[in-house]
């Protein structure tokens, strides 16, 4: 008998990421080292590569699954020796660290479970964070008793991390920025590959209503993505997933979670929206708000990046000989081309692009659109954008 369908949907979502994970460390390292060329090491025909040895999966996460060769277009055996296929001979690739980031919730104990479960069987070494924000009382001891239950699923590295939350941008936001830097810094800390996020079809939803409320444009109805952050370290394998799902993964598990009072408190802005605007929305609309939301996302996500790349090709065309954008030529472009490119000129001068937000390129493309002799634009970060001459120039003032 199979495992609890919850269980085999989460198992099955981390071992496509682990497989993507895996065939870009492999990919990463064969341009690194010639295939057949290993330094300081002789050719021997028909040698074969040295596997590294798969981690035993811990007692605690045992149960039938669906294995590797059930999946289609992936490696059939699931073993070490299948993820360094095609490797050098006499190269050990070393195996990739996976780390899960961990609060001790449905969505992230699911997540660390389903990892502890299928790296081992791929050769991949799995750890888990978890951030002490120190918000609430008795924080640190909360962290401790994740880094245990991280611990008792065979995740190694397992440990906390205390941030100090600030106050730019709102609570939630702050402690957003604080969580992700010790994230950042526990991934270069242990040379990890990347960190796995436990956000879900539900969380992409309220992401998207949040993004619509700012009017913060098509990039931000795009959400969150798969993929994310500095070479692609951050992966969320529960996009395609709702929250319940995660939850009955940890209940057919009997895995403890900790449902945290914030996600309940109509003080933060998401947590309204969870519990009163997203039940409205449905109760006015009907069933499939979440699921309609979430594909709104990947629909805009796949416009935003076409858009961004339209951008990125067309800028060179606009700027003079010197550099300076030429507003004749921008003005020939489409609005939502111009003003990404505008936007990338701001953030290179010194504009935070977390402060950047539509208005303020509006008033930029103003200067191009509508002029009529005004003044500077006075923008985060103590950048100025001025027209000169025909030309618009953007620096810090």
């Amino acid at each position: 008998m199979g495992p609890h369908p919850a269980v085999a949907a989460i198992r099955l979502a981390v071992r496509r990421v682990l497989h993507d994970i895996l065939t870009e460390h492999h990919t990463n390292a064969t341009r690194r080292t010639p295939a057949y060329a290993t330094p300081g090491a002789p050719f021997v025909a028909g040698a074969q590569p040295v596997p590294t040895p798969p981690t035993a999966v811990p007692s605690a996460t045992v149960s039938a699954g669906i294995g590797p060769s059930e999946l289609p277009g992936l490696p059939g055996s699931g073993s070490a020796e299948s993820a360094h296929a095609g490797t050098a001979p006499h190269e050990q690739l070393p195996p990739p660290l996976v780390l899960v980031a961990c609060s001790g919730g449905a969505d992230s104990m699911a997540l660390a479970s389903a990892l502890a479960f299928e790296a081992p069987k791929l050769g991949i070494r799995a750890g888990g964070i978890t951030v002490d924000h120190g918000l609430q009382s008795g924080s640190d001891l909360r962290a401790e008793e994740v880094v245990l239950r991280l611990r008792e699923l065979g995740l190694d590295p397992a440990e906390s991390v205390a941030v100090t939350v600030g106050r730019d941008g709102g609570p939630e936001a702050a402690a957003r920025d604080a969580r992700y830097a010790a994230l950042d810094a526990a991934l270069e800390r242990h040379g990890a590959t990347a960190v796995l996020l436990g956000h879900t079809r539900d969380d992409q939803a309220e992401t998207v209503l949040l993004g619509l409320a700012r009017g913060s444009g098509i990039r931000s109805l795009s959400g969150m993505a798969a993929v994310s952050g500095s070479d692609g370290r951050y992966r969320r394998p529960f996009l395609a997933l709702d929250r319940q799902t995660a939850r009955n993964a940890c209940m057919a598990q009997s895995l403890p979670v900790w449902d945290d009072p914030h996600n309940v408190d109509r003080a933060y802005t998401r947590s309204r929206l969870r519990h009163e605007g997203l039940p409205a929305l449905e109760k006015a609309l009907g069933k499939g708000v979440v699921e309609a939301l979430a594909r709104t996302a990947q629909l805009s996500r796949d416009d935003a990046d076409a858009l961004d790349t339209w951008a990125r090709q067309a800028e060179a065309s606009v700027r003079d000989a010197s550099g300076l954008l030429e507003c004749a030529k921008l003005y020939a472009l489409p609005p939502a081309v111009r003003r990404r490119i505008l936007r990338r000129a701001a953030i290179e001068a010194g504009a935070p692009a977390g402060s950047l937000f539509a208005r303020h390129i509006e008033e930029v493309d103003r200067l191009i659109t509508g002029w009529r002799g005004q003044g500077a634009i006075n923008l985060p970060g103590r950048v100025v954008a001025q027209r000169q001459g025909g030309r618009l120039v953007i620096r810090q003032g």
